[in-house]
């Protein structure tokens, strides 16, 4: 659990600490993609047996590291969990996503969700979390990670994935103090969620805001940014001796740049549809970036990955403060040794930008 870190360039460049190149690591870097976890997936017989399985969802998030040059490793879960042991019931549909048994829609179905015990109904997720750092032995640091209230909110209402998120937005406008009951429990249960898994291995944490971006900018204020800000500040941000960092990302929340490092995170992830040039510029030196290349990129070539890389990197620009990473999950159709070129093109390109 102590061992200290042999490569620490993801932590660094959080904490924007000079470091000798840009540090990546990919969203979904453990998944379908990899001929290895799909055999893997196949074996377990269901995600959900992949993901409640220790060694299982051990064994998934170790083997991205063995191919490629990656400066972190990122727990094998799912955003779902927490709703899971409120009591809903989440089970999968093959090609359409995950599904609830039960659904949230009134103020008495938010009073009956129980607020989970992670030592208990999360304890698989803690458990996978100490034996990756375990099998880690100090490589790389490990993230754990959780959804966001709002996002986790708007699988609970609608039942699933949604489109157009009628249920949860009918929920927001015509009952607001039910929508802040649910989001405030979901808010107590992140925090729990991650410190615990703080508690269990991980050195740092990230907090998923998928589907920010469907809210129209004063409901992301209230309905999403000030859930993440209370999370924010109820994390541990040290243990152990160690600075713990926090990232948020909102996906397709460009124009909340500003408020969402005002929230006190120390790293802000930023989809493809902003240049990094322009979000360093609104963000200053208050928090690093993570981002932000488009995946679909990944399904090119290896001379048009590199050049993306070429340009991601200038945008950018000199210094530190910058995890390099895709806009967004990583697709399953990529063929693996594009992830090659990719890492291989950080870290040939990045040195540069982190010279004096």
């Amino acid at each position: 659990m102590n061992s200290p870190l042999k490569n620490d360039l993801y932590i660094k460049a959080l904490l924007r600490q000079p470091t000798e190149r840009t540090p990546l690591w990919v969203m979904r870097q453990a998944g379908r993609y990899l001929p290895e976890y799909r055999q893997l997936r196949a074996q377990a017989g269901s995600f959900m047996n992949l993901c409640t399985n220790p060694e299982l969802a051990c064994e998934v998030t170790l083997q991205p590291l063995r191919r490629f040059p990656l400066d972190a490793a990122i727990l094998f879960s799912d955003i779902l969990t927490i709703p899971d042991a409120m009591g809903l019931g989440l089970y999968f549909v093959e090609g359409e996503g995950p599904k609830f048994e039960k659904t949230v829609q009134s103020a008495a179905d938010v009073e009956q969700l129980k607020r989970p015990d992670p030592s208990t109904s999360l304890a698989y997720v803690m458990d996978a979390v100490s034996l990756i750092r375990k099998n880690l032995n100090g490589d790389v640091p490990l993230i754990g990670f959780s959804g966001s209230p709002w996002t986790l909110a708007t699988y609970m209402v609608e039942g699933g994935s949604s489109k157009a998120f009628a249920k949860i937005k009918r929920m927001i406008y015509g009952d607001p103090q039910t929508a802040h009951l649910l989001l405030d429990k979901l808010a107590d249960a992140v925090i729990d969620y991650l410190n615990a898994q703080i508690e269990s291995g991980a050195q740092a944490v990230q907090i998923f805001d998928t589907w920010g971006g469907a809210l129209s900018p004063e409901m992301f204020r209230s309905f999403s940014l000030q859930y993440l800000e209370k999370i924010v500040n109820g994390l541990h941000r040290s243990y152990d001796g160690k600075t713990i960092p926090v990232v948020l990302f909102c996906k397709g929340c460009n124009s909340h740049l500003e408020a969402i490092a005002d929230t006190g995170c120390d790293g802000v992830g930023v989809d493809w549809t902003i240049t990094l040039a322009e979000a360093r510029s609104r963000v200053g030196e208050r928090v690093s970036l993570q981002g932000n290349l488009d995946p679909a990129i990944m399904l090119t070539n290896p001379e048009i990955i590199e050049s993306q890389v070429i340009e991601t990197l200038a945008s950018f620009g000199k210094g530190s403060g910058h995890v390099f990473n895709l806009g967004h999950g990583i697709t399953p159709e990529v063929d693996p040794h594009h992830m090659t070129v990719l890492t291989q093109s950080v870290r040939e390109h990045s040195m540069s930008w982190h010279k004096d």
